[in-house]
């Protein structure tokens, strides 16, 4: 470095507060954690005005890169560039390790699941779980029962997402299993983080992402009808919140990225149109919901996808990622079933608990949530982003008596947890260093083995005080380093 005084670059961390929540770079006695100590070290040799530089270069990257997000019903425009901090969150080998175990555990148990409900439903035989639980479900899709998925594999690509409590403690606050989004992030944080402050790598080293795509494709490859398959991403189009990501993987994987116009089906094989003419389509990789890929079975109005395709679904000609049906598994209300779910299949506790959760369809609990609805966080089994969430403490009196009615109204759509103190983790703000709440999204794939992406998307409540992630709230994100043994 230079040698300008210690007074032109000051300790970022000079009064760096926790406010009682635990920091994952900080410890209770105010030192930093040991496997941060080398990048704090790193960070330290910059001045304030360098480190804004290297935000500023971020962020400009991001932009020349399109790395965007979609924000619907935004009066400011809908394209956003994705925030990104600059200090990235550093996961130990032995914390990894359960982790990932915990999820291998997950997805194992949830593919369990769903090939018993749409089969021979023992759980529900044996009394394990609520029928209504199941047909009350909205995403439970009766045409398949008994239909059977390659390799007996539902879920191919999971983003289950992981919280810390106020003691460390890893919780599983949600999965989702329909078309999880935002692996397009890890793979650009990771990029962009190296070309900004390539320093911060000399000192640690941190398992690799990259090679995302390949594994991706590898199983695309797999659950294949047949050898050399043709395989495409389906997207919903360029006004879809997350279709930066459809269109990167699709050119990372080398594949073609389709809408549903750009498909045909005939005698029960999917065709693409190109410009020789007709390519047959063995895999797709769908980013669109059951509800809207094919108006002759679910939506008759949905023009997104395809006449027939569920056609050739069913006469094996095609293979889809994720399964059809899938979204009975990260449907809300089945969450709170998932360690039940885990030790009837695999006769094992969860390495990975739950966030204590209560169903509103449960009488008992519905009386519990009316009368301490200032004190939850309420949200809708089938919502997302971040939407359709109430927060009971930062909640006003009308908000409240609000959600009241709603739920009072079809309890089975809401569920209720607790406000959790989430961990936080220092970012580089305007300010200065501050925490700010954080979670971690890691990306599990299903295919002839399981494989997780180590470390995954955390994502930032950037807003002072809250603790609401999704970029469309407000968010951002960090790039997340697993160190190795």
């Amino acid at each position: 470095m230079d040698n300008r005084g210690e007074e032109d670059r000051p300790d970022p961390f000079a009064g760096y507060r926790q406010d009682g929540f635990f920091d994952e770079m900080v410890g209770e006695d105010g030192a930093i954690r040991p496997h941060y100590q080398r990048l704090a070290g790193r960070l330290r040799e910059f001045s304030r005005s360098e480190l804004a530089e290297r935000q500023r270069m971020a962020d400009k990257f991001f932009r020349n890169q399109g790395v965007t997000f979609t924000v619907y019903n935004d009066q400011e425009g809908t394209e956003r560039i994705f925030p990104f901090d600059l200090v990235p969150r550093i996961i130990p080998a032995r914390e990894w390790r359960r982790i990932e175990a915990g999820l291998i555990q997950r997805i194992t148990a949830l593919n369990l699941f769903l090939h018993d409900i749409y089969h021979d439903q023992y759980i529900l035989k044996d009394g394990k779980l609520p029928r209504e639980a199941i047909e009350g479900a909205r995403h439970f899709r009766r045409e398949f029962t008994g239909f059977r998925v390659h390799g007996n594999i539902y879920i191919h690509v999971c983003g289950t997402d992981i919280v810390r409590d106020d003691r460390g403690n890893y919780l599983v606050l949600e999965d989702n299993a329909r078309c999880p989004s935002g692996v397009s992030y890890v793979l650009e944080n990771r990029l962009t983080l190296k070309r900004v402050l390539p320093g911060l790598f000399g000192d640690y080293h941190v398992r690799s992402v990259e090679q995302y795509p390949e594994m991706l494709l590898y199983l695309l490859r797999h659950i294949s009808p047949k050898p050399d398959p043709v395989i495409a991403l389906l997207t919903p189009g360029i006004h879809n919140s997350a279709y930066y990501e459809h269109s990167f993987l699709a050119r990372e994987m080398g594949v073609e990225i389709v809408e549903g116009r750009d498909l045909v089906v005939q005698n029960n094989q999917v065709y693409m149109r190109t410009t020789r003419g007709l390519r047959m389509v063995d895999v797709l990789y769908r980013r669109i919901d059951d509800d809207f890929i094919d108006p002759l079975v679910f939506r008759p109005e949905s023009v997104l996808g395809v006449p027939g395709l569920v056609g050739a679904y069913r006469a094996g000609n095609l293979s889809l990622a994720n399964a059809v049906g899938t979204g009975l598994a990260d449907d809300k209300a089945i969450y709170p079933f998932v360690p039940r779910i885990i030790r009837y299949y695999l006769d094992q506790d969860p390495l990975l608990p739950n966030v204590e959760t209560r169903v509103a369809a449960d009488k008992r609990s519905l009386t519990y949530i009316l009368e301490h609805l200032s004190e939850l966080v309420v949200k809708e089994v089938d919502g997302a982003g971040g939407y359709g969430m109430l927060i009971g403490p930062h909640a006003s009196k009308k908000e409240l008596g609000e959600f009241r009615d709603r739920i009072r109204a079809d309890p089975r759509h809401y569920i209720a947890q607790p406000l959790l103190s989430l961990s936080r983790h220092a970012c580089l703000l305007e300010e200065g260093m501050e925490g700010r709440h954080i979670d971690l999204r890691p990306y599990i794939l299903y295919g002839k083995t399981i494989s997780v992406l180590p470390g995954g998307l955390t994502r930032v409540a950037l807003r002072k005080g809250s603790v609401v992630v999704n970029s469309s709230q407000g968010g951002g994100s960090k790039d997340t380093w697993v160190l190795e043994d």
